[in-house]
């Protein structure tokens, strides 16, 4: 058995055989609440960045709910965290958590409540839904969390940049070329890259690989039933097209200076998520700015937008006023605070009638009230998978005059070597 595997069944050992002490400090242990009859209830939550909104949104709870207190904690490294407070049967009560392989262990080990039959779950985006079963350890149709917030990928354009350069959205790969083709016949950059911060290779890479891998193939290689050799080529082929749009310093550039660089016009496009539109705006508040999925194939519908699940927010098997604690799931699912999250957080929302309306993100919002949406690849690959790395060499062997061919036959089978150490079937 591997030393992943071994880890896993041993924390799902402790936590069912230890002490529960998870929802309540003194008082009644049972219940949950202490002393003074009010029920305690800790939200554990993985982003640091949204305390504020959450905090307004437990403020607003708690003055509603006088028998119920619930106290955020957000942690740095609140992975890491959460896995020593595992080991010490020490769960917190509630998670606002990504819905990404850290969500796909939490299942595994059979720490979350299942919240299926629960009403707030009919008020979920049904593509959503069918996002978080795929990524469940057994990916059963069971709902061990709730989609609170989400977030998307694509291409962030300058409107007015575009209509200098006479050019329409793209939505087929071909036309997609014939822009940047365009543009750079007007003396406009098409793109500005950020690659000094390796992750941001990932943003090419999930929409790309979602829709041009063999379907199943995430599970497939999970299985051990498929590689990405023979399966991802042209993800790359087609990643060493759209690079030759860009700055010739694209490895040199950080994330920070590469916004600062586009929202000053240094280019007409730039490839990232919508939690960049914010720092866009900072630095340039009058930039007229849309979205549009990314084309990879000359096939309308198959170039959905690339969006995951944010926050998901669940209830541990350590928390002892399970009620309680769906009581403030189903708050935070209602409409107005669904809202109120999307709107401070810039996020979207799962919550069927609640809109992003900035019309920054106008075209994606669009797709994603529609279900035109598809998972990010990498929330399926295992934890600790280091694609960011594999492709920021990828993208430095080209820099050091590597073949193509060589350099995709390398990457790919790196991919591959990476997976394997880590996967657990």
């Amino acid at each position: 058995m591997k030393m992943k595997k071994m880890v896993a069944l041993g924390l799902a050992g402790s936590l069912v055989a230890g002490t529960l002490v998870g929802c309540s400090g003194k008082g009644d242990e049972a219940s949950g609440k202490a002393d003074s009859g009010v029920t305690e209830l800790e939200l554990f939550s993985s982003k640091m960045e949204s305390v504020s909104t959450l905090q307004s949104l437990v403020d607003s709870f708690n003055e509603q709910n006088p028998d119920i207190k619930v106290t955020l904690n957000a942690p740095a490294d609140a992975g890491t965290v959460l896995k020593t407070r595992m080991t010490k049967d020490d769960l917190p009560d509630i998670l606002a958590y990504g819905g990404d392989n850290r969500y796909t262990e939490l299942t595994d080990v059979g720490v979350l409540i299942d919240l299926s039959d629960e009403d707030f779950i009919k008020t979920i985006n049904p593509s959503y839904m069918n996002m978080l079963y795929q990524i469940n350890a057994d990916r059963d149709e069971k709902a061990y969390g709730a989609p609170f917030a989400t977030n998307a990928s694509g291409i962030i354009y300058n409107v007015d940049l575009f209509k200098e350069a006479g050019v329409e959205v793209p939505s087929t790969w071909d036309e997609f070329m014939e822009v940047c083709e365009t543009l750079e016949s007007a003396g406009i950059q098409p793109f500005e890259f950020t690659f000094k911060d390796g992750w941001t290779t990932l943003l090419s890479w999930n929409p790309m690989a979602a829709d041009l891998q063999p379907e199943n193939f995430l599970f497939d290689r999970k299985d051990g039933k498929a590689t990405f050799t023979g399966t991802h080529e042209e993800v790359l082929e087609k990643y060493l097209q759209v690079i030759q749009y860009g700055q010739a310093d694209y490895m040199g550039t950080s994330y920070d200076d590469g916004n600062r660089n586009f929202a000053n016009g240094s280019a007409a496009m730039l490839i990232n998520g919508s939690w960049t539109v914010p720092e866009l705006k900072k630095t340039n508040p009058d930039i007229n700015l849309d979205m549009f999925a990314y084309p990879t194939t000359n096939d309308e519908a198959k170039n959905l937008t690339a969006s995951g699940i944010d926050v998901l927010l669940a209830v541990t098997t350590q928390c002892k006023n399970p009620e309680a604690a769906k009581k403030f799931v189903s708050f935070m699912l209602q409409p107005e605070n669904s809202q109120q999250y999307m709107e401070e957080q810039f996020a979207f929302s799962p919550v069927e009638g609640v809109m992003q309306e900035d019309e920054s993100v106008a075209s994606l919002a669009k797709n994603i009230t529609d279900g035109k949406v598809v998972d990010f690849s990498d929330h399926y690959y295992p934890s600790g998978y280091d694609l960011a790395a594999i492709l920021s060499e990828f993208f430095l062997n080209r820099e050091n005059g590597m073949a193509d061919q060589e350099n995709i036959e390398a990457t790919l089978k790196k991919c591959d070597e990476q997976y394997d150490i880590l996967n657990v079937n």
